[in-house]
């Protein structure tokens, strides 16, 4: 293996991928054989694999596109190195005890979001001080972190110290990943704020992005929150994805009849169509088909967006090459043209009917300024228009039979 030859090689490749692929044969007016060629000497001064990949982002950076991307293989991580995690805050005492400061309630119908700490039997809360992991004493300065290191998805023993002094021992199975444990727990977080800042009149849904799983996250709540008088609609830093079609069609629904029965409902028909106003809270971090959500919603005059101008990458992709190492390598294949924006999304981003930023400040003091002001929104929206309601079954027409006429 002659690694410069094989760089070269698939610095050629992923030249070619992108001329015979890109979503328009003119490359956008750039010259891009002479892009290929005026970056070509730099193959010379490269000394890693890592080098390779800066070239290769800056080559395919000169078409200004979004979604040229060059994604190395993911490097295989050894078990014995990989660090447990219990789903939790915790912070060391003057005394060098290391105690809990919160525990993430996790979410049971998402494995991946399971909280270690309330496992079954384990019960493990604030105030408990965590003073061994394997029978091992915690280390006054790394904490149980340094106990954890390979722990992932394995058994391990915690002896654990209650504030009034019980030690116990419990047996927990650290996650490898916290990231669904405390994105759900986010979640909750905004969703518990919208209804106690509305009293329960106004729905929240968060979608992270526009794949199966942001499309499996938009319906898990979805019926229960669109009962509400309101909905808002979050997404923020949105990945992007292929369902925002579906997405739209879905929070776009108005009530057009009624569902009763006797033991179920009322439902509204479409189902879970919003009862009443609807706002979009979006920001930087919404792209891809993150930024045409956002867009649909405007265009479609589904309520104000508010929040920050969007990403600004709509020229989509499939992610079907690989170069020889298994790197992937995109090209932009899928153009979108807007009415009433034309191309200017690309590269732009979608502009918010209210921009409303998220400071440094808001994020240390826990605010969220953008998703209060979505609030104050709605409810003035239901102020002047107030929600569809159900009809009282009481004005139905009568069934009772008229009385017979006179016999003869």
């Amino acid at each position: 293996m002659d690694p410069p030859v094989e760089w070269a090689q698939m610095y050629d490749e992923a030249a070619r991928l992108m001329r015979d692929h890109f979503w328009i044969e003119d490359m956008g007016g750039v010259a891009w054989a002479e892009v290929v060629e005026r970056y070509r000497p730099i193959l010379d001064r490269i000394a890693t694999r890592d080098d390779l990949s800066d070239l290769l982002w800056e080559v395919q950076g000169e078409l200004g596109s979004s979604h040229a991307y060059e994604m190395p293989p993911p490097r295989a991580v050894d078990d014995e190195r990989r660090l447990g995690l219990l789903g939790a805050d915790l912070a060391a005492g003057p005394d060098g005890t290391w105690h809990v400061e919160r525990v993430l309630p996790g979410e049971s119908s998402v494995l991946s979001a399971r909280s270690p700490l309330h496992g079954p039997g384990v019960a493990v809360g604030r105030g408990d001080a965590i003073m061994a992991v394997d029978g091992r004493p915690v280390d006054p300065v790394f904490g149980p972190a340094s106990g954890l290191v390979g722990a992932a998805g394995r058994p391990v023993q915690l002896t654990v110290r209650s504030e009034s002094g019980d030690v116990r021992e419990v047996v927990v199975e650290p996650l490898g990943d916290e990231r669904q444990l405390r994105y759900h727990h986010w979640v909750a977080g905004r969703r518990e704020h919208v209804h106690k800042a509305t009293e329960g009149r106004v729905g929240y849904v968060h979608i992270p992005d526009m794949m199966g799983y942001g499309w499996a996250e938009l319906h898990r709540d979805l019926r229960v929150e669109v009962a509400r008088e309101g909905l808002v609609v979050d997404v923020r830093d949105n990945r992007g994805g292929h369902v925002s079609a579906l997405v739209l069609e879905t929070i776009g629904r108005t009530v057009r009849a009624w569902e009763l029965g006797r033991h179920t409902g009322p439902y509204t028909y479409p189902p879970h169509a919003p009862r009443g106003a609807r706002v979009l809270v979006t920001n930087e971090q919404a792209g891809s088909d993150g930024d045409i959500v956002t867009a649909g919603f405007a265009q479609r005059r589904l309520g104000p967006v508010v929040g920050t101008r969007t990403w600004g990458g709509v020229i989509g992709i499939d992610s079907r090459y690989q170069l020889v190492d298994g790197t992937t390598v995109t090209q932009p294949r899928y153009a979108f043209w807007f009415y009433g924006a034309g191309w200017d999304i690309e590269n732009h981003g979608v502009d918010p009917d209210i921009e409303v930023d998220m400071a440094p400040q808001d994020w240390a003091a826990g605010r969220d300024p953008q998703l209060d002001h979505a609030i104050s929104m709605v409810l003035d929206a239901l102020r002047n228009e107030p929600a569809a309601v159900p009809p009282d079954p009481s004005t139905r027409a009568s069934r009772i039979p008229p009385p017979l006429p006179p016999r003869p």
